[in-house]
């Protein structure tokens, strides 16, 4: 099919639910092509030290733009949003890390549905957080899926696919970065195949299915039990929370600029203390630590906490596990 034929599609109504920065740059993209009739975020929630009721990102912008704006509490058998939906005149609806699980009430509304944008390779990491757990798994490649949404959770048809290599120092500050600017070009990609009647779905395989919950604050305890590739994956992934944390004596440390290198000792060990920082072993390899932020304290360089706080080569940093929640 020519070029010239996306020209040739009717210009989709379209109702966009989303809520955070993430989400930016997918609204961006389908405003400049489609018209956006009905935008829905999360309720504002109060933020900071003062709790200041601030409004989702989302919400932030549409109101710049003038758009029209719900932000309901709850979706199930709430009659007053779905007269606002339908009576938005949307043709398609499309979800962008909106946060909320979608009832079939709502998803019946507009004549083609909900489209969504899911940062994996369905059926790969379904669930709430799949650029975490890929990195924390150590996946090389993921990618962004435009899925038709059905009820359940991230279960509905593939309708457009494309993988993202990911780049061994990437955090998951970074890859949403990039998934975010994969994710808005392909859902106009979508949005205008759908207009054309040119996007056949494609069921999933749910024997393949992985899952990617919502992370945990264990789930960026430092396992120096791990090899030194998995703690580096794991603070990878905890990047942007709720960040790497390690403890000594019960007490806690937020650690940054994990690196993998060579060394060997029991885990959790400091085999070294210098300029580079700490070095640290797992079952597997040993880490370096570039810096240290004690509880209630500024971060700093590990040299200097280690300096101030006695450690040095032979201390042992406390061996955490999941077997001890």
């Amino acid at each position: 099919m020519s070029d010239a034929s996306s020209h040739d599609a009717p210009r989709l109504k379209v109702a966009f639910f989303g809520s955070p920065a993430f989400a930016l740059p997918v609204l961006e993209a389908i405003r400049a092509q489609f018209e956006i009739v009905l935008v829905v975020a999360q309720p504002d929630k109060p933020v900071g030290r003062g709790l200041k009721l601030t409004p989702p990102p989302v919400a932030a912008r549409a109101a710049e733009l003038g758009l029209p704006l719900a932000q309901p509490v709850k979706l199930r058998r709430n009659a007053d949003f779905e007269a606002v939906l339908r009576d938005s005149g949307a043709d398609v609806a499309v979800t962008c890390a909106y946060g909320k699980i979608l009832p079939a009430s709502v998803l019946e509304i507009p004549r083609y549905g909900f489209l969504n944008t899911h940062t994996s390779l369905l059926p790969k990491y379904r669930g709430a957080a799949p650029i975490q757990w890929a990195l924390i798994n150590g996946e090389r490649v993921t990618g962004t899926t435009i899925m038709q949404t059905d009820p359940g959770m991230d279960t509905g048809p593939v309708l457009l696919q494309e993988p993202l290599p990911i780049a061994p120092q990437w955090t998951s500050l970074d890859l949403s970065d990039a998934l975010a600017g994969q994710a808005a070009r392909l859902i106009v990609t979508a949005l205008e195949r759908l207009g054309r009647g040119d996007l056949p779905p494609t069921p999933q395989d749910d024997a393949a299915a992985t899952h990617a919950p919502m992370l945990v604050k264990e789930d960026g305890f430092v396992r120096w039990t791990d090899s030194a590739q998995a703690v580096v994956n794991r603070h990878r992934g905890v990047a942007a929370w709720p960040q790497t944390t390690a403890f000594l004596g019960g007490a806690r440390l937020k650690l940054g600029g994990l690196a993998v290198e060579e060394g060997e000792g029991p885990p959790g060990e400091v085999l070294a203390v210098d300029a580079a920082g700490l070095l640290v072993a797992c079952a597997g390899g040993a880490v370096r630590v570039q810096t240290v932020q004690p509880e209630t304290r500024r971060a700093q360089p590990a040299q200097v906490w280690a300096a101030a706080a006695g450690v040095g080569a032979g201390t042992r940093l406390d061996v955490w596990g999941p077997e001890q929640l």
